[in-house]
């Protein structure tokens, strides 16, 4: 073999496709952005419950005022991403973010309690989840729920980060922690922005190199993998897009509720009643379980039909806030977390990636964006909602319940999803 001949088949057995690389850099953007403001935040919360005695509601209401801009961003979110690319969402969502944890970290009030966290919420919708999964949309069409996966698993081992957050907020306070949060995530959205912000390459590119790539998993893939790409106009008038935005949308109203609540659900005296110190270990038990079954459910999802997967992964995410509502011990806390990471962890690439197997990608993240905004107003609205209702009975047992049967709701709504018919006028 001559040296031009080796240095060849090197290239073809060595190479890692790129798409890969963007999958990593997406799911290390999911850990920053969503990690301590997102699993980590009732630890937050229950620090400045208990600094400035402010009633459940406004404590946990932040949670659904910080949601808000991303909610009424979310479409011109989709659409700046698909305009500007992901690289620029992501370092000004990341400078954004990082000055807002800042800011946090020096409130005094409620008001600047709530201003501070619509910053953060903001600058890391901005940067994080729609830029990220769009670029991985556009580079993985061939891998795009194993690829979705990884990203939403980085958003997922965030909560590992837990037990180090509540170490820093016990021996150091919250404040001095906020602001170490705040200064990593500056640090980290320039080399998170030039990783992820690469070109995708066209069908017939992607094709190339998947060939001279090294991976196998790639090269299962037939040898095409061009789609026909809608618009969001197109996409708007599809069954298909309504079914996914409807289900997205029951399913992640206990998602928001989890995320500002848990941590108090926990360890009040009236509900599971653990210590801070066990309950900082079932909330990364929830991180574990969920990452280990989004891998599996994307893995799963490129091979099987989503759509029949997803009916009973949804009844075991409804199953476990029952298992939640009822748990009064260290045990069936640990049950709930290991069916919430199942039927949680494994439906949720499953659902982004049919977006992309309906729509293309060309407007993916407008779609997204779209498609997501009925999502992000529900999880605005529910964790204040779950708050009030807290502060009049003392108990979560009833929005458990509520949460439980909107699961349910959503296993009817993703067996009525279809995937569209290319547009006639095409």
């Amino acid at each position: 073999m001559t040296t031009e001949e080796s240095r060849h088949s090197k290239s073809r057995t060595g190479k890692i496709f790129y798409g890969w690389w963007v999958s990593l850099a997406g799911a290390a953007n999911m850990l920053v952005s969503s990690g301590p403001t997102f699993q980590a935040a009732s630890t937050l919360f229950r620090a400045i419950e208990d600094e400035f005695g402010w009633s459940r509601a406004v404590v946990t209401g932040v949670a659904s005022f910080g949601r808000f801009g991303g909610a009424l961003l979310g479409p011109v979110e989709g659409w700046m991403t698909d305009k500007f690319g992901t690289g620029k969402m992501v370092l000004i969502g990341f400078t954004l973010g990082g000055f807002g944890l800042i800011f946090y970290s020096q409130l005094q009030g409620p008001i600047q309690y709530y201003v501070a966290y619509f910053i953060i919420s903001m600058g890391f919708s901005i940067g994080g989840f729609v830029p990220s999964m769009a670029a991985v949309n556009a580079w993985m069409p061939h891998r795009r729920a194993t690829a979705m996966s990884i990203v939403i698993g980085g958003s997922s081992l965030g909560g590992l980060l837990v037990p180090a957050i509540v170490w820093g907020i016990s021996n150091h306070g919250w404040r001095e922690t906020t602001l170490v949060i705040g200064l990593v995530s500056l640090a980290c959205g320039p080399p998170l922005a030039y990783i992820s912000g690469k070109r995708a390459p066209t069908y017939e590119e992607i094709d190339t190199e998947i060939v001279n790539s090294s991976a196998s998993i790639d090269q299962e893939k037939p040898s095409s993998i061009a789609q026909h790409d809608f618009t969001a106009k197109e996409a708007l008038r599809t069954r298909g897009f309504w079914g996914l935005a409807i289900t997205h949308m029951l399913t992640n109203l206990s998602v928001g509720t989890i995320s500002a609540h848990v941590y108090f659900q926990l360890t009040d005296k009236n509900s599971v009643n653990l210590s801070d110190a066990a309950a900082a270990t079932v909330i990364p038990i929830m991180a574990v379980t969920s990452f280990t079954f989004q891998m599996l459910g994307g893995f799963t999802g490129d091979r099987v039909n989503k759509r029949f997967l997803l009916p009973p992964l949804l009844i075991t995410q409804a199953a476990s806030l029952v298992i939640l509502a009822q748990a009064t011990n260290y045990v069936g806390a640990l049950v709930f977390a290991v069916l919430w990471g199942l039927g949680f962890g494994g439906r949720t690439p499953m659902l982004h990636a049919l977006r992309g197997e309906f729509f293309g990608r060309k407007h993916f993240g407008v779609i997204l964006g779209m498609s997501a905004f009925p999502m992000a107003v529900g999880m605005m609205i529910t964790p204040v909602i779950v708050g009030w209702v807290f502060d009049r009975t003392g108990t979560y047992e009833i929005s458990l319940y509520a949460l439980a049967v909107a699961c349910l709701g959503g296993t009817i709504t993703i067996l009525l999803t279809t995937k569209p018919d290319k547009p006639k006028d095409r």
